[in-house]
This record gives C-alpha cells, sequence and structure tokens, in this order.
C-alpha cells in the first residue's frame, strides 16, 4: 500500500497542488517571450508625459537608447495660430523595419489640458505603432475599434482667427537686510492664417529694490513699457516679407521713448511646411528709430533719428541624431558705420554614442552700438544695483556638458512612489 501511495498517488497530489503555479509560469514565459518580440521604440520627445505613455501603450518595448530601438519616434511641434500645438511624430524604421517610415500630425488647442494633451498623443501613437506590431506576434493580441463616423464640416471661425491674451504677474522676495518687488502686465492680440500673419502687444513692468546693510540704505525703482506690432505676407512656400512698428521706455537704459519702424524680407531654404523638422532662414532688415533720452547721452544727445540695417542667418534642425539651433545677427547704423553689433547664438544636442551625449549652449554678443549711455560718471551704487546700463564691448553667456547612461535597454516600468 505505501509502494501504490508512494508511486500514484503522492505525485497526482503534488501535481494538482503544484499545477496553478505551473500554468501561471507558463502563461509569463509566454507573455514574457511576446513581449520580447515587441518593437523597441526609443521615444525622442523634450515635453512628452513619457510615465502616462509607457502605461498606456504596454504592446511596445520603450528603449532608453537610439542604438538599441528599431523605431526611432521623432516628436516636434509648433505653436498654431490660435495658440494651440501642432505635433508632428516621425516614425523612422530600422533594422529589421529599415525603410517603413510614416509621418503623422494632430492638433489641439490653446485651451486643452495637459491630460487632454496627453491622451491625444497617446491616441495617434498607438495608431502609428500598428503597422510596426503587425509584423511581430504580437498581432494577435490586437483588436480593431471604431469609435463612429464623424460627418467633417467646415468651421465657422467668430472670432476670424484672433487670438487675445491678458497676462498679469508679480513676486516679493527679501530677507532682513533686502526686499524686493516686481509687478508686471501685457496685452496681445494675434491673427494667423496661411498667408497672413499679424498681431500686437502691449507690456508694462515695474521693479522695486530695497538694502538696508550698515550704513547703506538705498531704494532702487525701475520701470519699463513698450508696445509692438507686426505684419507678415507669405510669398510662396520658401519667401516672407514682414514689417512692424515699436515703442519702449525704459529707465534703466536711459530711453525716455523710443518709436521703430521695421520692414524686410526673409528666405528659408526649406519649405516653411517642414519648418518643425528643418529651417534655414536668411533674414534682411531696414530699421528707422528715432529716440528721445531721460539724460544727455555721450555724444550730447538728447534725441536723434537713425537707420540700421541687420542681417540673420538661422538654422534649426530635429533629426534622430539630435537638435541644434544656431543663428547669427550683424548690424549696423548707416550714420557712422563703427555703431554696429555682431551676436551669435547656438544650442546644440548631439548623440555620440550610444549612451553618450553632449551638450553646447552659448550666446555672444560683440557690442559698439550703445547710443543711449548717459554722459557722466557713474557711481559704485550704480554699479552695483545695476541702476543704469553701463558701457561694455562685449557680452556672453554659455553652458557645456555630458551625460552618459549604460545598463538595461528597457525602461517600459513606471514607479512614482516617494517623487518629489
Amino acid at each position: 500500500m505505501n509502494s501504490i501511495y508512494r508511486h500514484y498517488f503522492f505525485p497526482l497530489i503534488l501535481l494538482i497542488v503544484c499545477w496553478p503555479n505551473i500554468s501561471s509560469a507558463q502563461q509569463i514565459d509566454t507573455l514574457t517571450e511576446l513581449q520580447k518580440a515587441a518593437p523597441n521604440i526609443f521615444l525622442d520627445c523634450d515635453y512628452c508625459d513619457e510615465d502616462y505613455i509607457k502605461k498606456e501603450i504596454p504592446f511596445v518595448n520603450f528603449v532608453r537608447d537610439p542604438e538599441q530601438a528599431q523605431v526611432h519616434l521623432l516628436v516636434t511641434t509648433q505653436e498654431t495660430g490660435s495658440g494651440g500645438r501642432e505635433n508632428t511624430l516621425t516614425f523612422i524604421g530600422k533594422n529589421k523595419f529599415e525603410g517603413m517610415n510614416d509621418t503623422l500630425s494632430f492638433t489641439t488647442q490653446l485651451s486643452a489640458t495637459s491630460d487632454e494633451r496627453r491622451e491625444a498623443m497617446t491616441r495617434v501613437l498607438k495608431v502609428g505603432f500598428v503597422p510596426y506590431v503587425l509584423k511581430t506576434p504580437l498581432r494577435d493580441k490586437l483588436s480593431v475599434s471604431y469609435s463612429g463616423e464623424s460627418k467633417q464640416e467646415k468651421v465657422k471661425d467668430d472670432w476670424d482667427y484672433w487670438v487675445f491674451n491678458i497676462d498679469a504677474n508679480t513676486y516679493l522676495n527679501g530677507e532682513s537686510s533686502s526686499d524686493e518687488l516686481w509687478l508686471s502686465g501685457g496685452f496681445s492680440a494675434n491673427r494667423t492664417t496661411e498667408e497672413w500673419k499679424m498681431g500686437s502687444s502691449f507690456y508694462s513692468n515695474y521693479n522695486q529694490s530695497h538694502s538696508n546693510y550698515g550704513s547703506v540704505n538705498e531704494t532702487t525703482i525701475q520701470r519699463g513699457q513698450g508696445f509692438s506690432s507686426f505684419l507678415v505676407k507669405s510669398l510662396d512656400e520658401n519667401w516672407s516679407a514682414g514689417s512692424s512698428a515699436d515703442a519702449s521706455s525704459s529707465s534703466f537704459s536711459n530711453n525716455k521713448f523710443t518709436l521703430s519702424l521695421t520692414s524686410g524680407v526673409e528666405y528659408n531654404l526649406f519649405p516653411y511646411s517642414e519648418s518643425t523638422r528643418r529651417q534655414l532662414r536668411f533674414q534682411y532688415r531696414a530699421k528707422l528709430s528715432h529716440f528721445r533720452y531721460d539724460e544727455l547721452t555721450l555724444d550730447d544727445r538728447m534725441k536723434e533719428t537713425r537707420l540700421r540695417q541687420l542681417f540673420s542667418i538661422s538654422l534649426l534642425l530635429k533629426q534622430p541624431w539630435g537638435s541644434t539651433e544656431a543663428s547669427v545677427e550683424a548690424s549696423n547704423y548707416f550714420h557712422d558705420f563703427k555703431k554696429r553689433r555682431i551676436e551669435v547664438y547656438t544650442e546644440l544636442s548631439i548623440r555620440i554614442i550610444e549612451g553618450l551625449s553632449f551638450r553646447l549652449y552659448g550666446r555672444y554678443a560683440k557690442i559698439n552700438d550703445q547710443l543711449s549711455l548717459r554722459k557722466g560718471n557713474v557711481s559704485a551704487e550704480d554699479v552695483l544695483l545695476r541702476r543704469k546700463q553701463l558701457a561694455t564691448s562685449y557680452n556672453y553667456f554659455s553652458s557645456v556638458g555630458l551625460s552618459y547612461s549604460f545598463g538595461s535597454i528597457y525602461n517600459n516600468v513606471v514607479n512614482t512612489r516617494f517623487e518629489n
């Protein structure tokens, strides 16, 4: 009897007890194999809610390095005329999906919440991933649903494409020996269509700072106001023309009142329809300005009218290897060609090798066109408290960085516990 129990009943009981775990293990192995077969996606997006996307799209693998990806997803965005976003999703197939490329786009309104924007993004991403998933065993796990027929109608815009914005801001900070108050406000109105772009804006700010330390008891007040208006006409896919009018005042820069009128043309080497991915723009402008000053300038003037010219080259690229923005602008006054300025700006991000990225940001200006500088000596208090604009031949700002990551290429898991 013991022999029978040992050879027949005990294995049967053991099988019954362990069967759920064996079945679960086999299922896990099957799901694991399926997940390994899922397309590897590198999400190249600066503003996407990656945690939400990973949670909502479990049928692909999100990898942390583009070299391990089978699909490089490049997300670019630009502002629409109503203040919303036009999002362009570029799917670039690699390795087994080489040549399987696609581009999808969608727009979100200015009033859309962050949840509505990420939901719209995820919905389009799911559609875009389907052709790649169909090439894997996971196709058997997909199903198709249809939300219903939508009737397309021409939208009647009661506002005729005009968008208005009002803003007001303030901040206050301080400690026992100093405090600062900043107030600012503004209004803007803009209208954007395929043929025309126009708009106007007004701003005003007030800054008051107080320092009290030992024998020093100083209060500094700076005010500034400004108005601008512009009009741009699209001539074709590459050319455009524009003009603007600006008025401003600033106690910091000895500017009692300045009025400027500007006109120019712009040529984009690439069609404007590709502007989210690449731009190379050449721009020429002529600017006529009338200046009135609070105090006498170095040239013994209280007012003057001057004409200057400005030429700029701007480059913008957003590619799988990284992104870059760079511009060079040169300007000079016609009454004195020595009154000139050159400004260089660059922002660069490059993936050098797997896991290694290089970042560079820099801005430099060679300055020799400060017409509004005050005549006379500048006190130490003016320098320390930055109450008045000072003469300078240049200014700059730069930042350089490297980052390197290594380890598991998969990053599908989302865990937000104890996040600050």
